[in-house]
């Protein structure tokens, strides 16, 4: 569905992606994770061509075998990709309602908006409540919904979801990933950053851990999971090499 090729982007004089390639397959959910700066956002955004003109410098991205790395945000968003930001970004001024109809602004039928609205407050009860409230008074929980949810207006066969759980409490990052699954069965395929390795594992099909704007790993979760370096450093699981390091550093300073 998605051929990210060789993709370098660059902020000024710094070079965030170096030559990244992945693919993501139709009706997967596909987790990319790493740490802070890594280049998970700015991937996303390179796809939605949300940074300058003339990104990306290198490479090619291609959606259903579409070039899109040239096209405006508009025509990608009608192609089929729609983007949840970070920290969800929902107009606070707005009602719920004004919102929700928002994800529909590149679309002409109002039999089919109105038919996907009554989906989405189906879907999201609690959004049917606050229909008429401004989104700036929902809490996290409620905006990452409504995000979602004004997303879906666009019909996406690709939704990119950045940072889903952020802030949220873990009872509300279940919900949220249940959600994410259920849109998923759907027939909605996922492109997924998230903090929340486990979560991210658990609930994924496949997943690219990023370092320092490279790929450097490509697995299935249930492979990933069992790997040492992936439970040390994104899970917090003490591996037996880290132990066995950690009581060695242990007797060295106790002889010093």
């Amino acid at each position: 569905m998605l051929a990210v090729k060789n993709i370098e982007t660059w902020y000024d004089l710094i070079r965030a992606l170096h030559g990244i390639s992945f693919e993501i397959r139709q009706g997967a959910i596909v987790a990319l994770l790493g740490s802070n700066g890594a280049g998970k956002t700015t991937t996303l955004k390179t796809i939605m061509r949300l940074l300058e003109d003339d990104q990306p410098e290198k490479g090619t991205i291609e959606f259903m075998g579409k070039r899109i790395d040239r096209m405006d945000t508009e025509e990608i968003v009608r192609l089929g990709i729609s983007y949840v930001p970070e920290g969800r970004e929902v107009f606070p001024e707005l009602t719920v309602m004004e919102n929700i109809l928002m994800g529909a602004y590149t679309r002409k039928d109002r039999k089919g908006i109105q038919e996907d609205i009554d989906g989405i407050l189906k879907q999201f009860p609690i959004l049917s409540e606050r229909r008429n409230q401004q989104a700036g008074h929902l809490s996290g929980g409620e905006q990452q919904m409504l995000a979602i949810g004004r997303a879906l207006m666009s019909r996406p066969k690709l939704l990119m979801l950045d940072e889903p759980s952020l802030g949220l409490s873990p009872l509300l990052t279940k919900e949220i990933f249940n959600i994410i699954q259920k849109i998923n069965q759907q027939g909605v395929t996922i492109l997924l950053v998230e903090q929340n390795v486990n979560m991210a594992l658990k609930y994924s099909h496949y997943a690219f851990l990023m370092e320092n704007g490279r790929i450097v790993r490509a697995d299935k979760p249930e492979i990933l999971r069992e790997d040492d370096d992936v439970k040390e450093f994104y899970l917090g699981i003490a591996t037996e090499t880290s132990v066995k390091g950690y009581k060695r550093y242990r007797r060295k300073v106790r002889f010093r």
